[in-house]
């Protein structure tokens, strides 16, 4: 029996895949972008086995020879099949022949790009609408449209709810187990990536507490800028020897590498409305699940409220945690309407909004994400200022919050809570 759930990117799958010739979906392991691959697949090679990866090695011609579509799955474990399907769509392969599906290549694995024959798309862990504890009520695609009309909801969705989505993962196999599996789960993950995930990535890894520490530093600086010195500095506090700057560089090479990063991109106006803007990321993990569990914070003690455990961020880490599952949705949501999601900070740090989800003309819709049941004035006042900068390049102007409904505002800013809000 196939009980398959289908996941937002499937829309876009249908649309695109019998299209096109050739197609890549990564992402972190864990994420079910082989069950999703396998769903369209009429012919898998799985490259973990090594039987395959002999007979590909043999005879690439297999590939085409095959019927299709053919999921190629975990296919850095043989890189040199990405340049085999390459050259296959050069060749003249059907529409839809090609699925690959995987991580990035080990480092030092000579690869072409692909651009231009293999589409790429990013598959992440289950947004909160993919989760499905509630319907939601509002669409990221329409609020996209900037036609401003009118919505309603309301949800029984409350802050203990969110702190278990935060700390149960968007893991499709993690997510249904008992608490305390779940946190055996996430800390075999995260040993997995340091004790085999590395190596394979070409990056061995000689002291692995070190290397946990860094990734616990930079869970603690989540939804922040925190620049990256900072992070290596909390990691090793009190250290004798500390790690060189380009060990970290390689830590933060390979865990991209992996998906393992998520990071927020700042958002740069195609048009000449602000100036000053500063160009950091916003720093988040593939999932706030294994930021959790790096800080050692269950859902009770996400709940104690801030028990004084170690941050660099400013606020709470529930609210930065709040942010990561936030954003970690926006990320599907917007994809699905081909938009992309950035944040905004001016250089001093004077004016800041969350998320900023871009279309590709450039018009923008703006979110403050608020760990709280309810939006005060204050809580909008770099929407309002960003509103008067940027003029009819605003679409709409949104705070996502842990409330109960759903409701425009006086000023004609929409309130949102998170559980409500979908593709």
């Amino acid at each position: 029996m196939n009980n398959y759930r289908r996941r937002i990117i499937d829309s876009t799958l249908d649309q695109l895949q019998p299209h096109l010739r050739a197609l890549s979906i990564h992402g972190p392991k864990g994420v079910g972008k082989t069950a999703t691959a396998a769903q369209r697949a009429a012919s898998v090679i799985d490259l973990s086995l090594p039987r395959q990866r002999e007979l590909i090695t043999a005879d690439a011609s297999i590939l085409t020879s095959v019927p299709g579509p053919v999921l190629v799955d975990e296919w850095q474990r043989l890189p040199e099949v990405w340049d085999h399907v390459r050259h296959a769509v050069d060749a003249g392969s059907p529409p839809g022949h090609f699925i690959v599906a995987g991580s990035s290549a080990p480092r030092g694995a000579v690869v072409h790009s692909g651009a231009g024959r293999i589409v790429p798309m990013r598959m992440r862990p289950l947004s909160l609408a993919e989760r499905a504890i509630e319907t939601p009520t509002v669409s990221l695609a329409e609020l996209l449209d900037g036609t401003r009309e009118s919505f309603q909801g309301s949800t029984s969705i409350r802050l203990a709810d969110y702190v278990e989505e935060i700390t149960a993962s968007g893991f499709p196999a993690i997510r249904p187990m008992p608490a305390r599996v779940r946190r055996a789960e996430l800390d075999a993950y995260l040993t997995n990536v340091a004790q085999r995930e590395f190596p394979e990535q070409g990056y061995p890894v000689r002291k692995p507490e070190v290397l946990r520490a860094w990734l616990a530093a930079y869970a603690a600086a989540s939804s922040s800028t925190t620049a990256y010195s900072k992070i290596l500095d909390a990691a090793t506090a009190g250290l004798a020897n500390k790690p060189a700057k380009e060990t970290t560089v390689a830590y933060r090479d390979a865990l991209s590498s992996l998906w393992l990063l998520d990071p927020v991109p700042p958002w740069i106006p195609s048009h000449n409305h602000l100036d000053r803007l500063a160009r950091s990321p916003k720093h988040q993990l593939a999932d706030p699940a294994l930021a959790a569990r790096l800080l050692g914070l269950d859902a009770p003690a996400l709940l104690r409220a801030e028990q004084g455990s170690p941050q660099l961020t400013e606020g709470t880490i529930l609210g930065a945690l709040f942010e990561h599952l936030t954003a970690l949705s926006l990320h599907t949501y917007a994809e699905a309407a081909e938009a992309r999601v950035h944040h905004l900070r001016t250089r001093n740090g004077d004016h800041e909004v969350d998320l900023v989800v871009v279309r590709p003309d450039g018009r923008v819709l703006p979110i403050e994400v608020k760990l709280a049941d309810r939006v005060e004035d204050a809580d909008v006042k770099h929407l309002n200022w960003l509103a008067g900068r940027i003029g009819d390049d605003l679409l709409d102007a949104v705070v996502i919050y842990a409330g109960e409904h759903v409701y425009r505002r006086r000023d004609g800013i929409a309130v949102i809570p998170l559980a409500l809000l979908g593709p």
